[in-house]
C-alpha cells in the first residue's frame, strides 16, 4: 500500500493544506512524534495513532513503512513541511527495504513561511533556512553555512535556535552576522507559531544577540534592505525600481 509523509503546518489545524487534510481523513493509521500526534489526534478520533518520542525518528519511520507494507495506507506526520527538517528524506532512504511500499510526500507550510507572515513579509527576496541544532550536523558546518549566508546578504530563518544544552548558539550566530551586517539590521522572532501563546517581536540585530529564545521560536534575520514598515518586517524585492 502507500505511505504518505504529511506536513501538518505549524501549531493550529488552520495550517493544514487541503491535500494534507484529505490524506489524514482517508488513511488507516497515523504515525508521528508524540507532540504532533497529541496535537492532531482529537480531530481524527476514528484513526488509530502510533507515536514515538524525540530521537526515535528511525524507529518511527520503520514502523510506518512496516505498517504500510502490511497493506494499509499510513500517514507519517511532520510539523511544518514534511521535507524541511522532516521525515520525507528518511522515509525515502529507508523505503529501499520496503519495495512494495509507495512513498508519497505531502507538502506543508514550514515555520519560515508561517512565521514570516506573522512578522509581515521578510521572505520576499532570496532567503536561507538554517538549523542551529548540532545534533545531526557538525557545528563547523553550521558556522560555515551561517557565514556564507551572511556574506551573500540572504534573509535568514533560523530553526532550533536554542535549547537547554545549546543556550548560546543564537548568540554565536548573531556574532557571525555582526561581522557582515550592521547592528541595526532588522530582525524578528516568532514563538509558538499558530499555537496558544503565540508571540512575536521585531528588533535590531544587536538586541537579538542578547534575546532569550527556545526550541519553539523561529528567528528571522533581515538582509541589508529589510526594513520596518507600519510596524511590520518587510524585505522589498525591487518591484518599485523597475
Amino acid at each position: 500500500m502507500k505511505l504518505y509523509v504529511v506536513g501538518i503546518g505549524c501549531g493550529s489545524r488552520n495550517g493544514l493544506t487541503l491535500e494534507a487534510e484529505e490524506v489524514l481523513r482517508n488513511c488507516d493509521i497515523i504515525v508521528g512524534y508524540t507532540v504532533y500526534i497529541e496535537q492532531i489526534k482529537r480531530y481524527y478520533p476514528d484513526k488509530e495513532c502510533f507515536s514515538t518520542g524525540m530521537k526515535h525518528e528511525t524507529e518511527r519511520v520503520e514502523l510506518a513503512l512496516r505498517l504500510a507494507g502490511e497493506g494499509q495506507n499510513i500517514a507519517l506526520v511532520c510539523s511544518g513541511d514534511s521535507q524541511i527538517y522532516g521525515m520525507a528524506g528518511l522515509a525515502m532512504e529507508m523505503s529501499e527495504k520496503f519495495p512494495n511500499v509507495e512513498v508519497e510526500v505531502v507538502a506543508g507550510v514550514t515555520a519560515a513561511i508561517s512565521g514570516g507572515a506573522v512578522l509581515g513579509s521578510p521572505m520576499t527576496h532570496d532567503f536561507a533556512v538554517i538549523s542551529l541544532s548540532d545534533l545531526l550536523t557538525p557545528m563547523e558546518k553550521i558556522v560555515k553555512r551561517l557565514r556564507c549566508a551572511a556574506e551573500g546578504d540572504f534573509v535568514i530563518a533560523l530553526y532550533n535556535p536554542s535549547s537547554k544544552k545549546r543556550v548560546d548558539h543564537l548568540q554565536k550566530a548573531c556574532d557571525i552576522m555582526l561581522e557582515y551586517r550592521s547592528p541595526k539590521t532588522v530582525c524578528g522572532i516568532v514563538k509558538n507559531i499558530g499555537r496558544d501563546g503565540q508571540e512575536s517581536r521585531i528588533m535590531e540585530l544587536s538586541e537579538l544577540r542578547d534575546t532569550q529564545v527556545d526550541m519553539f521560536t523561529t528567528v528571522f534575520i533581515g538582509n541589508s534592505e529589510t526594513r520596518v514598515i507600519n510596524g511590520k518586517m518587510v524585505t522589498p524585492r525591487g518591484y518599485r525600481n523597475v
